[in-house]
C-alpha cells in the first residue's frame, strides 16, 4: 500500500472500522440490481423490476438523513442496530412476497420497509472526519480511500448479485446483501473506541443541515449524477440480456467500477493545488460528457470499454464532494451532511432506474442509453448554476469555533 495510504492506517482502530464498513456497504451495490434481476428472473417484467428498485431508492432517501440526524444526537451505535433490523425484516418480507408470486402492491410495500438501510459509508466517514479533523491531507487520503472501498463494492457486489440470482435462485443476490448488512452493522457498532461522540439537542441549532446553501448544490446535482447511475445498472443488464449473456453484465458494471477504483486509487496520492468546488465542476463536466459513448454501442466488448473510461470521472468527483461536505457543513451535523448527498444519489437512482426501465420495455435496450445520457447533461447544467454557491466564501452562521478554525486551514491548504 503506498505510503499515504499506509500513514492514515497508523490511528488505532482504522483497519477495524474501515473493514467493516466494506462488509455494511457492499448492499448499496448488491440490493438494487439484485432486486432487478430477481424481479426479471421471476417475472421478466422491467419496467416492475425498475420501479421497485426506485421505491426502495426512494425510500432510503427520506429516511437514511433521518437516521443520521438521529446518529449526530445519540450516537452510531443506539440507531444503526435498531434501523438495521426493520431494514431486514422488510428485506426479508419482500423476498417472501416474490417469490410466492404475490400482488405486486405487496413488493412495493416491503421495498419502502427497506430504505431504513443505514448510510454506512456516511458513518465511516464521520469516523475518519473525528480522527483527522484539522489535517486536510490526510483526510483527503482517508476520503480517497473510502471511495476506493465504495468502488470495490461495485466491482464485486454487482458480480456476486447478478450471478447468485442468474446461477443459484432468484432471491440469492438479495438475500446475501442482506447478511453482508447485519455482519458490517453489527461489527462497526461494537467498536466503540472510534465512534464519534454525540452531540445532544442543543447543539443542533439552526435546524437540518439542509439549510447549508453549499450543501444544496451538491445534493441537487447528486439527484442528476446517481440519475446516471440507475439508468445505467438498469440498461446494462438489458442490453446484456439482448446479447445473449445476461449474467455478462455484472462483468460490464464491474469494469465501470473498476475504472472509479483506479482513478480514486490514484487521486488519494496527489497533493491538490486549487480550490475543491473547481475540482468538483470538472468532474460533474466529465461525468457527463462520458455518456455519449454509450450511445454508440452495439456490443458487449464496446460497452465495457465505454464505461471503464466514464468511471474514470467517478471516485474523484465523490472525493472532492465529500470535502467540501464537511467544509459546508458544522461538525455538529457531519453525519447527516454526507448522508444528504447519498440521499441525493439515491432519489436520482430511483428516477434514473425506473425511467429507464420503462424505456427499455417501450423501446429496447440501446434506447436506455439516452436516459444516463440526459441525466449527465442535467447534473452539468445544475452544477454550473450553483457553483458560485460552492465557491464562494463558507458562512461561518451556526458553525462551532473548531469549524471555524477547520475552514481557514482547508483554504490555506487550498
Amino acid at each position: 500500500m503506498p505510503s499515504p495510504y499506509r500513514a492514515i492506517f497508523a490511528a488505532p482502530g482504522t483497519k477495524g472500522f474501515s473493514a467493516a464498513g466494506f462488509l455494511g456497504r457492499m448492499p448499496l451495490s448488491m440490493m438494487g440490481i439484485g432486486v432487478v434481476t430477481m424481479v426479471s428472473q421471476l417475472t421478466g417484467r422491467y419496467g416492475l423490476a425498475g420501479a421497485l428498485s426506485a421505491t426502495l431508492a426512494m425510500s432510503a432517501a427520506v429516511i437514511g438523513p433521518q437516521i443520521s440526524r438521529l446518529v449526530d444526537r445519540h450516537g452510531q451505535r443506539r440507531v444503526l442496530r435498531p434501523a438495521t433490523l426493520v431494514a431486514l425484516a422488510a428485506v426479508a418480507g419482500l423476498l417472501i412476497c416474490a417469490q410466492q408470486r404475490l400482488p405486486d402492491w405487496s413488493l412495493f410495500l416491503f421495498a419502502a420497509g427497506a430504505g431504513c438501510v443505514p448510510s454506512v459509508g456516511s458513518m465511516i466517514r464521520a469516523r475518519w472526519a473525528e480522527i483527522y479533523r484539522g489535517s486536510p491531507q490526510q483526510l483527503h487520503t482517508a476520503y480517497s480511500w473510502e471511495s476506493i472501498v465504495d468502488e470495490v463494492c461495485f466491482i464485486f457486489g454487482p458480480i456476486i448479485s447478478i450471478g447468485l440470482s442468474t446461477a443459484w435462485f432468484p432471491e440469492a443476490g438479495p438475500l446475501l446483501a442482506a447478511g453482508f448488512l447485519l455482519v458490517g452493522v453489527c461489527w462497526l457498532t461494537a467498536q466503540r473506541a472510534t465512534e464519534p461522540v454525540p452531540h445532544p439537542r442543543a447543539q443542533h441549532t439552526g435546524g437540518t443541515a439542509l439549510r447549508a446553501r453549499g450543501l444544496q448544490v451538491l445534493v441537487v446535482t447528486f439527484v442528476a449524477t446517481g440519475a446516471i447511475f440507475g439508468a445505467v445498472d438498469v440498461v446494462t443488464v438489458a442490453f446484456a440480456e439482448e446479447q445473449g449473456h445476461k449474467a455478462a453484465a455484472s462483468l460490464v458494471l464491474a469494469v465501470y467500477a473498476l475504472g472509479s477504483c483506479l482513478a480514486g486509487a490514484v487521486f488519494g496520492l496527489l497533493r491538490l493545488t486549487g480550490k475543491a468546488s473547481v475540482r468538483w465542476l470538472v468532474g460533474v463536466c466529465a461525468m457527463a460528457v462520458s455518456m455519449i459513448p454509450l450511445q454508440l454501442a452495439g456490443d458487449l466488448p464496446f460497452l465495457a470499454v465505454a464505461l471503464f473510461v466514464a468511471g474514470l470521472a467517478i471516485a474523484p468527483t465523490m472525493v472532492t464532494t465529500m470535502a467540501l461536505v464537511e467544509q459546508h457543513v458544522p461538525r455538529t451535523k457531519l453525519t447527516e451532511g454526507m448522508t444528504w448527498t447519498s440521499t441525493g444519489l439515491a432519489v436520482g437512482v430511483a428516477l434514473g432506474s425506473s425511467a429507464a426501465g420503462w424505456v427499455v420495455d417501450a423501446s429496447g435496450a440501446e434506447a436506455g442509453y439516452a436516459v444516463p445520457a440526459v441525466a449527465g447533461a442535467l447534473a452539468a447544467a445544475v452544477a454550473f448554476l450553483g457553483y458560485r454557491r460552492l465557491s464562494g466564501p463558507v458562512p461561518t452562521e451556526g458553525r462551532g469555533e473548531d469549524d471555524r478554525h477547520r475552514t481557514d486551514d482547508d483554504e490555506r491548504v487550498a
